[in-house]
């Protein structure tokens, strides 16, 4: 999911639960509009992830894994904050039940 600055989604990918993001990331990036700062959370920091971002002349916002070698000197916090704005739209979507999540469960389905 990518949303804008005011929080207003740009565009979506609907992938199967098994396939994990960063694996559609690079194409999902090539389809979005220019932007001063791409920012994602610390699950898109690779590499594969952030040359699709930098070749779009905008600056990837991605902190490093607690495992990572390079660190996150260079990480711009101030700008990081604004990826609430995603959570915020996935909380509206769930909130009007526009969409099924994964978390959606029924009794019926846990019941053995």
């Amino acid at each position: 999911m990518a949303v804008d600055a005011h929080g207003l989604p740009i565009d979506f990918e609907i992938t199967g639960g098994e396939v994990h993001d960063c694996k559609v990331a690079p194409e999902f990036i090539e389809k979005l509009p220019a932007a001063e700062h791409t920012i994602a959370d610390k699950g898109y920091d690779s590499e594969e992830v952030r040359d699709p971002i930098r070749k779009k002349s905008s600056i990837p916002v991605i902190p490093g894994k607690s495992n990572s070698k390079t660190g996150n000197a260079d990480m711009d916090w101030g700008i990081y904050k604004y990826r609430h704005r995603v959570e915020n739209f996935f909380v509206r979507i769930k909130h009007v039940r526009a969409i099924a999540t994964r978390v959606d469960k029924l009794k019926r389905n846990d019941a053995s």
